[in-house]
């Protein structure tokens, strides 16, 4: 289906989705090949985003994969959390008047456990805390789930790569069983690269939209090619499937963040393999209809 064409029916697919009941989760998507649904930093638009409870909300909805990011902090301990900083998500700011610019490296462990992090998105999350890398995997991991994992600020975090890795083995995610449900990503393709190379078994992505002159480069070391979705044409698409990555499998592409029924609709047009969204149930409802 081409691009134009799911732009000017989205309208009344949409009034359609009205009347039909949504697909029950990822293993639906994939029996139907529509795109896979991932809940962005857990479903982060019912619950704070990257919390225990996102994840939790996200495995309620019937949501396979989730995705987190990780960052590290004073004292060497990877958290999972979106930004640099501790403000936007947290009581850092109250909790340490005079630590500005309240950044993640700046703080240890012990410090930043103290922090809630779910009172900024609504007060019945009041308590939520930020969780450790190894916390997360352990509640993905009870919930069945499936983890697209992304390094982020890897330059801020030298060794990062190898640490997260280390911490995927301490934690059991190396297996052949998890390695079916990991995916480890950065917008860093250097990184995303040494990955690779330390542990070749791990499938991996890039963030963003590299040239399709640098595909076949990227093809060497990455199983997929993650764009924003305004960013996506269906020559695009296709040119990224049409290469094989590491792993010997057509590269795939995950596109962010979809969340309106009409950009699911479209970006679904382009023949892309996943969609990353806060809104997973919003999302699934609309593809219902595709």
């Amino acid at each position: 289906m081409h691009a134009r064409a799911v732009a000017a029916t989205a309208s009344a697919l949409l009034g359609l989705a009205a009347l039909l009941l949504p697909v029950s989760g990822a293993r639906a998507d994939q029996e139907t090949g529509r795109p896979s649904v991932v809940a962005h930093r857990g479903a982060s638009a019912l619950a704070p985003e990257n919390t225990l409870l996102a994840v939790d909300r996200a495995h309620r909805l019937g949501f396979t994969w989730v995705e987190n990011d990780v960052q590290r902090t004073k004292d060497g301990v990877l958290v999972v959390l979106h930004d640099a900083g501790l403000a936007r998500t947290t009581d850092v700011e109250r909790v340490f008047p005079g630590r500005a610019p309240w950044r993640v490296r700046d703080f240890t462990a012990a410090e930043i456990a103290r922090l809630d992090a779910g009172g900024w998105f609504g007060s019945r999350f009041r308590g939520a805390r930020v969780p450790t890398l190894r916390q997360y995997l352990a509640r993905v991991d009870r919930n069945r789930q499936s983890l697209l994992l992304e390094i982020k600020n890897p330059r801020l975090y030298p060794g990062i790569a190898r640490q997260v890795l280390n911490e995927l083995g301490r934690s059991g995610w190396l297996d052949r069983r998890h390695l079916e449900r990991l995916v480890v990503q950065s917008f860093d393709a250097p990184t995303v690269r040494t990955v690779h190379r330390l542990r070749p078994a791990v499938r991996t992505a890039v963030l963003g939209s590299p040239s399709v002159a640098q595909l076949r480069e990227y093809a060497r070391f990455a199983d997929q090619i993650n764009p924003q979705h305004l960013k996506l044409t269906v020559g695009y698409v296709a040119a990224v499937q049409s290469l094989r990555g590491p792993h010997g499998r057509p590269l795939e592409v995950c596109a962010w963040t979809v969340d309106r029924p009409v950009d699911t609709l479209l970006a679904a047009g382009y023949g892309v393999d996943c969609l990353i969204t806060n809104r997973p149930d919003v999302v699934r409802r609309a593809l219902s209809v595709f």
